[in-house]
């Protein structure tokens, strides 16, 4: 018996559609449609982007230059040091590390019981990270975990050179 191609998929905004999944290797089909399901529906999805005429990749950079100008912002006004690493993972690792460490005030200060002093002792240790590629190494961390991980960052440093600086 052959793995089905077409998969009903209920999406999160409500409207089911059939999808062919024939592209898709046959083990990797269920997958992929638990993903869909996740995801609203592609009018759904188009709705909400506002694009007009706007391609999806032309959508895409609007909204990398806005992340990106509010990171910039965010930095400056934080004095976060400029970060280092090749010039693509630059302006990543940027947004990366603005939105980790702004979810992390939000968890840590404003939802939770951390005083601006806990905070400012994390801000101190975010300062010594300029290393683009952590900050993009951590963007699917919790942002709760932050101070663990720059203390393993710390750690790694201590005793050897650090070669990914």
């Amino acid at each position: 018996m052959a793995v089905r191609t077409q998969w009903t998929v209920e999406h999160a905004c409500s409207h089911q559609m059939v999808h062919d999944l024939s592209s898709r290797p046959a083990d990797k089909r269920a997958g992929f449609a638990r993903w869909l399901a996740a995801k609203d529906c592609p009018d759904c999805w188009q709705a909400t982007r506002d694009t007009g005429t706007q391609s999806k990749e032309q959508w895409l950079a609007a909204k990398r230059a806005k992340e990106q100008q509010a990171a910039a912002e965010w930095a400056e006004r934080f004095d976060m040091p400029p970060l280092e690493g090749s010039e693509r993972a630059l302006d990543w690792g940027e947004r990366s590390r603005h939105q980790l460490m702004s979810a992390a005030h939000t968890a840590l200060v404003i939802e939770g019981t951390w005083d601006e002093a806990d905070w400012a002792e994390l801000e101190k240790k975010a300062r010594a990270i300029t290393r683009a590629g952590w900050w993009i190494d951590q963007r699917d961390a919790d942002s709760t975990d932050l101070l663990e991980l720059f203390n393993a960052a710390g750690e790694a440093d201590r005793g050897t050179e650090n070669p990914f600086r």
